[in-house]
């Protein structure tokens, strides 16, 4: 039965809360790589950000989350989900924009496990750890390659 450590990339390409949205760009672009896993000074996992996170920090705020009526202002969507769009909108690092609830499997997670996972949480990168050191990253292409084994 194939596992995560069978399937994963091992050289995992990770960023710092403070790094920039801009150097995060360009890490993608590079590296070629659609997310990175969020490590703090000592190198334990704090988070994950991948290109949806990016692009949502780049779209525009939808208009109408408040509507006037009769000369009152009615907030149809919560203030803090509008809160939450203004700050990812004037993100500036990586800690502005990343999810901070990671999903990680361990490396003897059996990669049909990892696939429900990726499927039922809509998730397309999983972290492969031990506590809180990343070992490993797993997409949805080292689940296809390890079908195809």
């Amino acid at each position: 039965m194939l596992k995560a450590k069978d399937i994963m990339t091992r050289d995992v390409i990770t960023v710092k809360p403070a790094t920039t949205i801009e150097e995060l760009a360009h890490i993608f672009i590079e590296r070629k790589i659609s997310g990175a896993p969020v490590v703090d000074d000592n190198g334990d996992i704090t988070g994950i950000v991948t290109e949806n996170d990016l692009i949502s920090q780049n779209k525009r705020l939808h208009i109408p989350t408040v509507v006037r009526l009769f000369d009152a202002f009615i907030m149809l969507e919560s203030p803090s989900k509008i809160e939450k769009e203004i700050r990812k909108m004037a993100a500036v690092t990586v800690a502005d924009i990343c999810i901070k609830d990671v999903i990680t499997v361990s490396e003897e997670t059996p990669v049909e496990g990892i696939a429900t996972i990726m499927s039922d949480k809509k998730v397309h990168l999983i972290p492969v750890v031990e506590g809180k050191k990343v070992k490993g990253i797993i997409g949805k292409m080292d689940i296809i390659k390890g079908m195809v084994k």
